[in-house]
């Protein structure tokens, strides 16, 4: 028979709960000194924990370029702090750094992967993977006003403007996913399939799904540079 928690009972789990998702991790290095910087820099005087969550996805979807021609996979590559040095990253490292900065301000928040096509990718891109199948595109899964919600800081919003693809708003209450459609209304992003939530990067199952969908690409788990400028291709394309 189902036994309902006590009061007590649920308070425990969610002061667990708190604990749990705002430790840090390997990649998700919220107690990095330039995380918890760069964070504390962005919330300034806020207080509001559903203000510092909309603040924080802000200013890592748009202060760092989204950039999937430079994919450091090495364990260093997709640390937090290391897409500080960077100023650019793909949708890994940027979704771990939005979790890091939110643990960095007493926010609970995981990583998830989901599988999604990209119908309006670059042709480029697209032949140098072999697919327009992105394997564990990485977002952040944030738990705010007692439930878990989606926000996924992949693309700037200037990458949005230009491409002619809606910005991915968060207003901190519900899940800010890839939007099936563009503006025109042509086929955007395709969710094929969730992996889940993670406290942190679950590192040898995602390099062993990348080696097995990109055999094409070379230096997995290291530095690959495919020397492009996505900006200016996916707005030929399109």
């Amino acid at each position: 028979m189902f036994k309902k928690s006590t009061p007590s009972e649920l308070i425990k789990k969610e002061e667990d709960l708190r604990f749990k998702y705002t430790q840090p991790g390997e990649f998700a290095n919220s107690n990095h000194p330039e995380v918890i910087s760069f964070a504390h820099d962005v919330i300034n005087n806020l207080n509001n924990e559903h203000e510092i969550t909309i603040s924080l996805y802000n200013a890592v979807r748009d202060q760092f370029a989204y950039n999937p021609y430079h994919l450091d996979t090495s364990k260093e590559g997709l640390k937090a702090n290391h897409i500080l040095k960077l100023g650019f990253g793909f949708c890994i490292p940027k979704a771990t750094l939005l979790v890091a900065c939110l643990r960095a301000a007493g926010v609970p928040a995981r990583i998830g992967f989901a599988d999604v096509k990209n119908h309006l990718t670059s042709k480029r891109l697209t032949n140098l993977l072999g697919t327009n199948l992105f394997v564990f595109h990485g977002y952040a899964d944030i738990y705010i006003n007692g439930k878990w919600v989606k926000a996924t800081p992949a693309f700037n919003i200037e990458l949005c403007n230009k491409a002619g693809i809606k910005p991915l708003d968060f207003d901190g209450c519900n899940s800010s996913l890839f939007h099936e459609y563009d503006i025109q209304g042509r086929m955007h992003m395709e969710y094929v399939k969730q992996r889940g939530e993670f406290f942190d990067i679950p590192y040898e199952d995602l390099i062993n799904c990348w080696k097995e969908h990109y055999p094409m690409l070379e230096n997995i788990g290291e530095i690959t540079e495919l020397n492009g400028n996505f900006n200016n291709e996916i707005i030929k394309t399109n």
